[in-house]
């Protein structure tokens, strides 16, 4: 397990993060959301240990990471924004590089990060000569050498194309797997593509910690049906309704009272019942950039607890 607990990074009187509290259950990929500048890249590094918070905690494994920082490393992989690397090494090169600096055997360690990154047919290929999506690859592959309990990633599809994408999105469902992922990014696909949840960070500031079902369910409801149906008078008799909105030519829009499923059902069994003609119902389904965008608008911050 992942918590972080009450950090705060300061740069002088800034706050890049202000009192971000959250925990991450072990086998989670868990999406790290924000505009940029929203303090996403600054968390990651807190929470592997590339720098100290001003105040607060990180607990990974219950192991502090201020406290014993080697020993929490050694338990995560880590995707920086920005991938150090020697363009004029080969992949195999870099990787048998950084098996050694993490004390592993190369031979053991390095064919494995290749298969896993389909990365196998590039293997004596100079970096420089990479594709940004191929580059994007080795940058994981460094990062599961050691095969992390943790993988944290970085804007891991930054400046890839679609088919790219596609592929870097197959490789984090794969290797979540076995780890628990940490994917930090800008853009609502990706998050709404491989992620079970969501983290929001405005200003420095969680303002939402939800997983994505119940993130997407909405209270609203359509329903079109006969313009001359007294839909109104049916609705508002049931208790799964609180209230109703004609929208014009036998269109309803309907707020809901409780589950979305349970209501829908009760709608359309009371419809049915009064001999009122069906031709849609349906809830409402919200997608994650207009939660983005309705997070990012609010002036009040959502309490993450």
């Amino acid at each position: 397990m992942i918590e972080a607990r009450q950090l705060v990074r300061r740069y002088g009187e800034f706050a890049a993060v202000d009192g971000v509290s959250f925990s991450i259950s072990p086998g989670e990929v868990v999406g790290l959301l924000g505009h940029n500048g929203a303090g996403k890249t600054t968390i990651m590094k807190m929470l592997t240990g590339y720098i100290e918070p001003s105040s607060g905690e990180v607990l990974v494994d219950g192991i502090d990471v201020q406290s014993e920082p080697l020993a929490v490393q050694a338990k995560m992989g880590y995707l920086p924004e920005s991938l150090p690397i020697y363009p004029e090494l080969t992949v195999a090169d870099y990787l048998a590089h950084t098996a050694q600096l993490r004390g592993l055997d190369p031979q053991a360690t390095v064919p494995d990060a290749l298969d896993s990154t389909q990365l196998a047919d590039k293997a004596f290929e100079r970096i420089d000569t990479l594709s940004r999506g191929y580059k994007q690859r080795l940058g994981v592959a460094q990062a599961i050498l050691h095969k992390p309990k943790f993988l944290i990633l970085d804007e891991p599809s930054n400046g890839l194309d679609p088919n790219q994408i596609q592929h870097m999105r197959a490789l984090i469902r794969n290797l979540a797997q076995q780890a628990t992922v940490i994917l930090s990014t800008h853009i609502m696909q990706e998050v709404s593509a491989v992620c079970d949840r969501a983290l929001i960070v405005r200003g420095g500031k969680l303002v939402v910690d939800e997983r994505l079902s119940d993130l997407q369910r909405s209270t609203q409801a359509h329903l079109r049906t006969n313009e001359d149906a007294a839909v109104d008078a049916i609705l508002r008799g049931l208790a799964s309704v609180q209230e109703t909105t004609s929208l014009g030519d036998g269109a309803w829009s309907i707020e809901l009272q409780g589950e979305g499923t349970n209501a829908i059902s009760a709608i359309a069994a009371a419809l049915v019942g009064a001999d009122v003609p069906i031709y849609s119902l349906a809830p409402e389904s919200r997608d994650l950039e207009a939660i983005f965008t309705e997070a990012n608008q609010a002036e009040e911050v959502i309490d993450a607890a």
